[in-house]
């Protein structure tokens, strides 16, 4: 992870355009509303499929409160990383989808170089880039921490969200440790071509290991206090370092959220939906041929165009639950906006509070 954070470099305009996460937020939303609002029609009409038993509320509660939760925490989010400028040294080239099945492990065999101790982690290997973009290391960390709480092959609920399976602090503080102590690039370590200068310095500005063995002799004529208090500096500023990102991950938890919402409900088929929209279109462009014939004397040679503009649907049956998806992932955003005080619980509904993860 910390070698594509480092090893890639973002473009200027990729910089510019902010959390890419944001840019999907913004290209779905509107999507989002009108899937979102025809389901929860239909369920507070108790309308099958769609009825409270079953389902319940898209976001848990409308949509509009939804969104506006959202902004609000955005703009939140903005005011506690510095601005839209804070925001954007942040970035980094992320991967955004490290969920299990895009991480594999190479199972080396004889001599092989991945072997030995220093190549060990390559023997792990990243795939699936369709979402890596520009976006932050706390929210990368925060995707991935996420993903931990899924089984995908589950033959019952692969859709659930299981609150339980999220790492603990002590994992989370290994994880997050091991990334600020690796150092993908000692030789280039010091350069200032492939970092973006707002960096934290505990991260962008590594030793170089390449002068080790000379590091370990000036090191030996150092007085045996001096060493020990150079090591108990390193070892403050790595925590320093590791606190500051885990601060950071709980902070963009939420957006990392809002973004798999929004994903999970443009990907859904939604029944009913579709045709209702065809027959509300058929019906708008016969009554418009039929003025128009009224009008003119024309024949109603057109209306067969009418209805030829639908979405295009899936082949049989859909076998992931994207809205199921989409509702344990709002009762996560719910969750941390709650902790975070940025919404109170007495703004929700009392049904939802126990289904809050």
């Amino acid at each position: 992870m910390r070698e594509l954070h480092e090893g890639i470099e973002l473009l200027e305009e990729e910089r510019e355009a902010g959390p890419f996460m944001w840019q999907n937020w913004d290209k779905w939303v509107s999507r989002c509303e009108e899937i979102t609002m025809w389901i929860d029609k239909q369920m507070l009409e108790s309308n099958p499929p769609y009825s409270r038993d079953k389902s319940g509320l898209v976001c848990g509660v409308e949509w509009p409160a939804f969104r506006k939760a959202v902004d609000r925490y955005r703009q939140w989010l903005k005011e506690q990383c510095g601005g839209s400028e804070g925001i954007k040294d942040q970035l980094v080239f992320a991967h955004n989808d490290t969920q299990y099945g895009n991480l594999l492990r190479i199972e080396p065999e004889g001599k092989s170089p991945l072997l030995l101790p220093a190549n060990e982690h390559k023997q792990l290997i990243v795939i699936d880039f369709e979402y890596a973009s520009a976006n932050s290391p706390g929210l990368e960390f925060a995707n991935h921490f996420t993903e931990w709480c899924y089984n995908y092959h589950d033959a019952a609920k692969p859709y659930a969200l299981n609150e339980k399976w999220y790492p603990t602090p002590e994992e989370q503080h290994r994880f997050i440790k091991a990334y600020v102590q690796h150092q993908p690039f000692p030789s280039s370590s010091q350069s200032s071509s492939t970092q973006h200068p707002s960096q934290s310095p505990s991260i962008s500005a590594r030793p170089n290991l390449s002068h080790s063995i000379s590091n370990f002799m000036l090191d030996s004529r150092k007085p045996p206090q001096q060493i020990a208090e150079e090591e108990k500096a390193r070892d403050e500023n790595t925590e320093k370092e590791v606190k500051k990102l885990i601060d950071e991950t709980r902070m963009w938890r939420p957006a990392n959220s809002a973004q798999w919402v929004a994903w999970g409900i443009v990907q859904a088929k939604v029944e009913g939906m579709d045709d209702e929209k065809k027959h509300q279109s058929d019906n708008d462009t016969a009554n418009e041929t039929a003025a128009v014939e009224q009008g003119s004397g024309e024949s109603g040679e057109k209306k067969q165009e009418a209805g030829d503009n639908g979405e295009e649907g899936g082949e049989g049956e859909d076998e992931f639950d994207y809205l199921s998806y989409a509702r344990e992932r709002a009762m996560f955003f719910w969750g941390d906006v709650v902790q975070l005080g940025l919404i109170g619980k007495e703004e929700l509904p009392e049904e939802m509070m126990g289904k809050l993860k």
